[in-house]
Formats: C-alpha cells, sequence, structure tokens
C-alpha cells in the first residue's frame, strides 16, 4: 500500500473540526436560528480542557453539553470554544478545544459528525489547571422559568436553554 504523504485523513478531519467552528461562530454572533440545538461531547481531561473539579469528579471521561436556550458568553477562537452553562444551579465557565470533541449533533435537522479522539493526549487530574470558582463566573440576570424546567432561563445571543443531561445519560 502507498504511503500518504498526503495525510487526506487529518485535512479532512480538520476541515470537519472547520465546519464546527463556522456553525459555533454564527451560533455566538447572531444566536441559534429556529429549532437548531448543539449536542457537543469531548473528552474531560484532554490537554486544554478546563472544567471545574466537580464537574471533572461528576464525568471523569466525557462530557455532554447542550447549547440551547440557556448559555451565555459563547466565544469562539481557532482552536477552542469557551461557553457559560449553569449545572445544578451552579454557573460555570467551560474550555473545550477543537481537539477534545468527540461528536456534535444538531437534532432538529439530524446532522451530526463523529471525530476520533485516539490521539488527544489525556491529562490527569493532578496536571490540569483549577477552573475559576463558579463566584468568579459572571451570571446574566435570571428571567422567566424556560420552557419545562424549574431554573430561570439565562438570557443569551439566541435564546438558548441548557438541557439536564441526565435524561440523556446512558444507565
Amino acid at each position: 500500500m502507498a504511503t500518504d504523504h498526503i495525510r487526506y485523513d487529518v485535512l479532512a478531519r480538520d476541515a470537519l473540526r472547520g465546519v464546527l467552528r463556522k456553525v459555533l461562530t454564527d451560533a455566538a454572533s447572531q444566536g441559534l436560528p429556529g429549532e437548531h440545538h448543539f449536542f457537543i461531547t469531548f473528552v474531560s481531561k484532554a490537554e486544554g480542557v478546563k472544567l471545574s473539579s466537580r464537574l471533572l469528579a461528576q464525568y471523569p471521561e466525557e462530557m455532554t453539553i447542550i447549547l440551547q436556550h440557556q448559555f451565555w458568553d459563547l466565544t469562539v477562537l481557532e482552536d477552542r470554544f469557551e461557553v457559560g452553562l449553569s449545572f445544578g444551579g451552579i454557573p460555570e465557565r467551560l474550555i473545550v478545544p477543537f481537539s477534545a470533541i468527540k461528536s456534535f449533533l444538531d437534532p432538529s435537522v439530524k446532522f451530526g459528525l463523529q471525530f476520533d479522539t485516539s490521539d488527544v493526549a489525556d491529562v490527569s487530574a493532578e496536571t490540569l489547571p483549577a477552573a475559576p470558582a463558579p463566584s468568579a463566573v459572571a451570571v446574566p440576570p435570571a428571567t422567566e422559568p424556560a420552557e419545562g424546567t424549574e431554573e430561570p432561563a439565562a438570557p443569551n445571543q439566541g435564546g438558548a436553554e441548557v438541557v439536564r443531561l441526565d435524561r440523556f445519560r446512558k444507565k
């Protein structure tokens, strides 16, 4: 078999991550249009991922977040995205490098991407930088409760909500 000096696999993976980057960039600047919402699964201990120790203890291998109605300060950079979410009423700031993402799904249009993360470096908990304390995260003022929840919806650029992950977790 011939050696692939061009590395088409790497080029294709990077192009697909570019799709994800573009979608998140648009959501950050314009909000989520229509019924679009995103399920993003990533490796919790991958290099560059920043989570609170509480979340890391709860999701030591991988974590799935949902960007729908309750998120704020979505920032997209070349190599990562950052977002504010609330977990059990506690605001958190997550930093997720695109290289740590295992899958992306927009169920409203049945579109998904799967990424191979076998080459992602796993960083042990002892070497992870400390995430800022929840009190250090600016939380937008509360509004009326989101439909079907008891928690108030946090305003953001796209009117999205955080859906409780427990109902999507495999038991």
